[in-house]
């Protein structure tokens, strides 16, 4: 079992940032991928980022691709997503997620209970 707690969330103003970090427990985390979903109201839920258990390798959504920069600190048991450059089409709940395989972080198997994002026009 992988429990996942995210924090950071906020109204932000277009073009600034936020950092969500993510802490997890109850496993190892660097037996772990981890990824950044999201869910605006009314869409189904998208993947936004994913990183290897060892943080060697990262891969993005298009749509966030050269502003969100995904991380993690194995020795905090955290995993962060910087945003950047925040546009009003990235307001969302923000899940943090586990998955035990780097190839299967679009279908991870632990989630987080979310956190909203709003950036304001």
């Amino acid at each position: 079992q992988v429990q996942l707690v995210e924090s950071g969330g906020g109204l932000v103003q277009t073009g600034g940032s936020l950092r969500l970090s993510c802490a997890a427990s109850g496993r190892t985390f660097s037996t772990v991928a981890m990824g950044w979903f999201r869910q605006a109201t009314g869409k189904e839920r998208e993947f936004v980022a994913g990183i290897s258990r060892s943080g060697s390798i990262t891969y993005y959504a298009d749509s966030v691709k050269g502003r969100f920069t995904i991380s993690r600190d194995n020795a905090k048991n955290t995993v962060y997503l910087q945003m950047n450059s925040l546009k009003p089409e990235d307001t969302a709940v923000y899940y943090c997620a586990a998955a035990l395989l780097y190839a299967s972080i679009r279908y991870p198997e632990y989630w987080g209970q979310g956190t909203q994002v709003t950036v304001s026009s």
